[in-house]
């Protein structure tokens, strides 16, 4: 027999559908050894379904704000429960800074800064070919909303979008590169880099390839006085070693 996969998860872990259905949005529950996408999934009622431990490092925290360093495949929605309210979200499949507001004074001041583009975030990615020199990308971006989620496209009747990129090191036919972005458009570090046909590898949407997982970090995040570093995963380090220090927290290149 088969059935929705939410619905065996409920079965399993005897949990709520609703919660079921969460786990899963969240990215917590994989199948066969993959993250398990689309909770109305058809799947045998007799699958093993594992859920993954909810363990989000906290790593800074005081009287305004909380920041987590966000494992790569969990929904940033994950942290709406949570009863602070965010300053940023990434996409499902990158990993890195999650900045939350522990105030309402706090959070109005920051928003400010973000529609200000006084916020600096440095990300580090791991692209498909050589990139040997600095680059800058300045393409409009346009975002569409989707039954299946947001797509964004470069057009002329989208927004600015401008994305700064510096290649740190080479591994074969990958480049481990630094890549800053004042705006914050939807995909746009994604998009950007594709256009210029070095796509993140495991980009599943812009790129077309599979990976073990999508190598797109979201390294640092600085706003106001604080300065909130989140180290990546040991998969990061596999192909090119160290490489922190390397990394520039300028606002240009």
């Amino acid at each position: 027999m088969k059935e929705k996969a939410y619905k065996v998860l409920a079965i399993q872990e005897k949990i709520s559908n609703a919660k079921a259905k969460q786990l899963i949005d969240d990215g917590l529950v994989s199948y066969a050894g993959k993250q398990l996408e689309v909770a109305r999934a058809v799947i045998s009622t007799n699958a093993k379904l594992v859920v993954a431990k909810q363990d989000v490092k906290t790593i800074f925290e005081d009287d305004n704000l909380i920041a987590f360093n966000k494992p790569y495949g969990l929904n940033s929605d994950f942290f709406t429960d949570k009863k602070y309210k965010l300053l940023n979200r990434l996409d499902k499949q990158t990993s890195g800074v999650i900045l939350a507001c522990k105030n309402e004074e706090f959070r109005k001041k920051a928003i400010n800064e973000y529609k200000n583009h006084k916020v600096l975030k440095v990300y580090i990615a791991v692209v498909k070919g050589i990139i040997s020199e600095e680059i800058i990308i300045n393409e409009p971006i346009l975002s569409i909303k989707t039954e299946n989620g947001a797509f964004s496209k470069i057009s002329p009747k989208g927004d600015e979008a401008i994305t700064y990129v510096r290649p740190l090191l080479i591994s074969g036919k990958k480049t481990l590169v630094e890549v800053k972005i004042i705006t914050g458009k939807t995909h746009q570090i994604r998009l950007h880099l594709a256009h210029i046909g070095h796509g993140v590898v495991g980009d599943s949407k812009y790129e077309g390839n599979n990976s073990k997982r999508m190598f797109l970090h979201a390294y640092y995040n600085g706003i106001f006085d604080y300065k909130i570093i989140a180290k990546p995963d040991k998969s990061f380090y596999s192909d090119f070693g160290e490489f922190e220090n390397l990394i520039t927290y300028t606002k240009s290149i």
